[in-house]
């Protein structure tokens, strides 16, 4: 069925999202594939991210939750990581701001004592008709946001991180089918696509395995937020599935990525789009 027609302001918040998404707060089982852990997500606070904290502590991690400034969202996916009975610290900021990138690396290893996993997920987008429409200080944001952050984020994380260790950036459909009113956007998931291939190359000899997922349309507060009401409404319409995904369908693809059992697996992109291949 489709969404309804629906308008937030950036960058959304899960209270407003009608329907509600489904994170897998009452479907996802832990069997332990990541007992103890310790886990940095950016963006963790809502959509994906929230789902991938919930299956990580079902999955025994304790997990270092980034976000920007929506703390209504960020403390309930705190529960949700406190309700399985894991460990969850709560940092809010602008991972445009390089400082703060490694701020939360700072903050993970006081924590912590150490990083195992590093999910790279939080990301800005913005719907424009033109290139004109695009002001020069968003497309920077964009890309700040979207990879720059991410080579801050490594960066930080890496003396920290030990063989075993694994990075799990957030891709999208469109670093190989850009949509053109994503024009920014779809730039930077392209961008990242190409910095986790050759990242997992880099870090091959230090054991240390990096993938990226390639989510195609997932509803989430960035949806309504950064999209015309008429494209919410249709949104994931055009997938061979005839509808959006939801979070939760997600989640299993981060958990393999971070678990022993994607042991051999660098390099990689998982595509979660519905049936729309990824050309």
């Amino acid at each position: 069925m489709p969404q309804p027609e629906q308008q937030q302001s950036p960058p959304g918040t899960e209270g407003e999202l009608r329907p509600p998404a489904d994170h897998g707060e009452t479907s996802y089982r832990g069997s332990g594939r990541l007992d103890d852990r310790k886990v940095v997500i950016t963006g963790g606070d809502s959509g994906i991210g929230r789902a991938v904290c919930i299956a990580y502590a079902r999955e025994g991690a304790d997990i270092l939750i980034s976000y920007l400034s929506e703390h209504e969202d960020a403390l309930e996916t705190a529960r949700w990581v406190e309700q399985a009975g894991r460990k969850a610290v709560l940092v809010a900021g602008d991972i445009a701001d390089p400082a703060h990138c490694r701020a939360i690396i700072a903050r993970a290893v006081e924590e912590f004592g150490r990083i195992d996993v590093l999910v790279n997920n939080a990301a800005f987008q913005m719907s424009r008709e033109t290139i004109e429409e695009i002001a020069d200080e968003e497309w920077d944001h964009t890309f700040a946001v979207n990879i720059d952050a991410m080579f801050h984020l490594v960066k930080a994380a890496l003396p920290h991180m030990r063989a075993g260790g694994s990075i799990i950036n957030t891709s999208s459909i469109n670093s190989d089918s850009p949509k053109p009113t994503l024009l920014a956007y779809a730039t930077t998931k392209g961008a990242i696509a190409n910095f986790s291939a050759g990242l997992a190359q880099m870090l091959g000899e230090r054991g240390i395995r990096v993938n990226s997922v390639a989510p195609g349309p997932i509803w989430t507060p960035l949806i309504p937020s950064t999209m015309p009401p008429d494209q919410v409404r249709s949104f994931g319409d055009d997938t061979p599935l005839g509808r959006c995904g939801q979070p939760a369908e997600c989640a299993g693809a981060y958990v393999l990525l971070a678990s022993d059992e994607g042991s051999y697996m660098s390099g990689a992109r998982i595509e979660i789009t519905g049936g729309k291949p990824v050309l």
